[in-house]
């Protein structure tokens, strides 16, 4: 397998970590969009929202929870900030590991792009 964040999880890929655990991998993402843009991974491999598991849903709510403990850690949980995962092409997705946007620190419109 040739992805990029299994690499990362491996360390084979050098990343800024901002938050690690047994499940769960959070690094600054190489082209932020926003003041805070940390992308939030599972260590195990699923290629996209699609390929979720009964088994995984632990971990896809640990998601969840990281990205609203590092805004808080960060300062803007209480003004405000947007998580994001993008499914397959049509959806924006780009890297195939399921990951979460956390962006934060400005103020953000609607619809989104």
């Amino acid at each position: 397998m040739d992805c990029l964040f299994c690499k990362m999880v491996e360390r084979e890929v050098p990343t800024e970590i901002v938050y690690e655990d047994e499940h769960v991998l959070a690094f600054n993402d190489i082209n932020p969009q926003a003041p805070t843009h940390v992308l939030i991974i599972p260590k195990k491999h699923i290629a996209t929202l699609n390929d979720i598991e009964p088994a995984d849903l632990e971990t896809a709510g640990r998601l969840q929870y990281v990205a609203a403990r590092l805004a808080k850690d960060k300062g803007f949980a209480e003004d405000g900030y947007r998580v994001v995962m993008n499914c397959n092409e049509l959806g924006g997705q780009t890297v195939y590991h399921i990951h979460m946007h956390l962006l934060g620190g400005r103020e953000f419109t609607w619809p989104a792009g």
